[in-house]
């Protein structure tokens, strides 16, 4: 019987693992090091269409507030989503009507920005579908 070891050192490991680069590991990848490549800026990077109806929603531990908003039909809309608590799974929201599916980092508002086709009710909910509300478009 042969018994052969498997040596597993911290580097391989690392490379099998993400691990997120700290923040002076992205500066220097951005100025031709060979550091880690940078994660794709969120949604709150890209400017709403100056027609857009804007809708500020807070997420606190009573979920969605407001619940249920109503826009105007034929416009964009641009949602401001600011995650004020802990205590929630509401870390995400997500639009599957749009293909939404964005972080919701703690106290950092969320631009995201949905063109509704036509009048309906769109909803938006956690990543688990618990805690969910309404996008009303008239």
């Amino acid at each position: 019987m042969v018994i052969k070891s498997i040596v597993v050192t911290s580097l391989t490991v690392a490379a099998l693992v993400a691990i997120p680069a700290p923040a002076s590991a992205m500066d220097d990848h951005q100025h031709g090091s060979h550091g880690p490549a940078p994660v794709a800026a969120p949604s709150t990077a890209s400017p709403a269409p100056k027609d857009a109806q804007e809708v500020a929603i807070t997420v606190t531990s009573k979920g969605f507030e407001p619940s249920t908003v109503t826009v105007k039909s034929g416009k964009p809309v641009k949602l401001v989503v600011t995650r004020k608590t802990e205590r929630t799974c509401a870390t995400e929201i997500v639009m599957k009507d749009f293909g939404v599916n964005q972080t919701l980092p703690l106290e950092k508002p969320v631009n995201i920005v949905v063109n509704p086709k036509g009048p309906g009710q769109y909803r938006f909910a956690c990543s688990m579908n618990m805690i969910a509300g309404t996008l009303n478009v008239q």
